[in-house]
């Protein structure tokens, strides 16, 4: 078992209690939303520090019985059977502080913006695409969280080429955050008449939703042109001259959005702009805090094929961690949790590790 961090875990029930009285004093609006925030961050960690050092004491106060010779038989059996189940507590509340003591994400509780865009594969990668998309939709169905369509080209025989949506909800980036990369297909696709296997692929990209205060965008950094949609045709393609295009200059990004009004376009993609150039500086600053980070599970890298769906097999395996799931069928419905607990698991035990910590 590792060694917790005593003058660390002091330091946060006595911040705990502080906010707490702080509280109570009644303080303006803005202060006490400060406090309450910031009170509320702690409450996981203090809860399982107190259950912890709650335990601890029980565990002195029963190996006081055991070495107590005038103790009678009894009293030590039960003694030592309730320490083996302390022994079992302490342990896994030690596990649970440690995770909980990880340096956080503050992306983590934003909600996100989910790019998926068809690969190589040509009308498949595009109905890949969209299957992505629906397992995404679904999973934040499950989640109680809300898709919103930002952009969208639909792809020949259906799917899609591109398509960008916001989430919305508690913490999806931090259970989204490992999806971005490249996802491959192994499937009979539906165009097929040979009953031969096609491998296609499509990209995933998700980037936290960054506020104004977030980042900051100048007008003379930007260049806004209006133009007349086009495509493949469909619900998402207009025939006004709606559709807006954002040049971001200093970095040659271009963000484009051609639903509805144009309005709701220059809002939309100056939204999606605001988050891509919110993920490149946190990558930037990532980057520069360890170059171990690409060895690590969401590093974030476009390029890299991450994970595998094969149909005739019925199985999901995400290459980064070495998982194999037998329930495709399952897993394309939305029910990506074990997935994605399986990858957050596996991201703490890189910064355990980092830290000098067993896993």
């Amino acid at each position: 078992m590792a060694i917790l961090p005593a003058d660390t875990m002091n330091e946060i029930l006595k911040r705990s209690e502080h906010l707490e009285a702080e509280m109570a004093k009644g303080p303006e609006h803005e202060v006490y939303a400060r406090l309450a925030a910031e009170y509320s961050g702690l409450e996981d960690v203090v809860a399982a520090i107190r259950a912890y050092n709650a335990a601890t004491r029980e565990r002195a106060d029963l190996k006081g019985l055991l070495d107590d010779p005038s103790a009678d038989r009894e009293m030590r059996d039960l003694a030592a059977a309730e320490m083996d189940e302390l022994a079992d507590r302490i342990e896994t509340l030690s596990d649970d502080i440690l995770i909980l003591l990880l340096p956080k994400d503050a992306a983590d509780e934003k909600g996100a913006i989910l790019e998926i865009r068809a690969g190589t594969g040509g009308s498949e990668a595009a109905l890949f695409a969209g299957d992505l998309f629906r397992m995404y939709q679904r999973y934040a169905e499950l989640r109680g969280w809300k898709v919103e369509i930002l952009d969208a080209s639909d792809g020949e025989v259906g799917g899609y080429r591109e398509v960008i949506a916001e989430v919305r909800g508690k913490g999806v980036f931090s259970r989204l955050k490992f999806e971005s990369g490249v996802h491959r297909v192994q499937r009979v696709p539906a165009t097929e008449s040979s009953g031969r296997i096609h491998t296609s692929a499509a990209t995933v990209a998700v980037l936290p939703v960054a506020e104004d205060v977030d980042i900051e965008i100048r007008a003379e950094d930007i260049r806004i042109d209006t133009m007349r949609a086009s495509g493949a045709g469909g619900q998402h393609v207009n025939t006004t001259d709606s559709a807006v295009r954002i040049t971001h200059l200093p970095t040659g990004i271009i963000v484009t959005s051609s639903e509805k009004s144009q309005h709701q376009n220059r809002a939309r993609a100056m939204q999606v702009l605001r988050a891509r150039l919110f993920d490149m500086e946190r990558q930037r600053v990532e980057s520069e805090r360890s170059e171990a980070r690409r060895s690590q599970v969401g590093s974030g890298d476009r390029s890299e094929r991450i994970r595998t769906y094969n149909f005739p097999q019925g199985r999901v395996t995400d290459h980064r961690i070495n998982l194999t799931l037998y329930k495709l069928d399952r897993v394309i419905e939305g029910e990506m949790d074990e997935l994605v607990d399986a990858l957050i698991a596996d991201h703490q035990a890189a910064q355990l590790a980092s830290m000098g910590v067993d896993a």
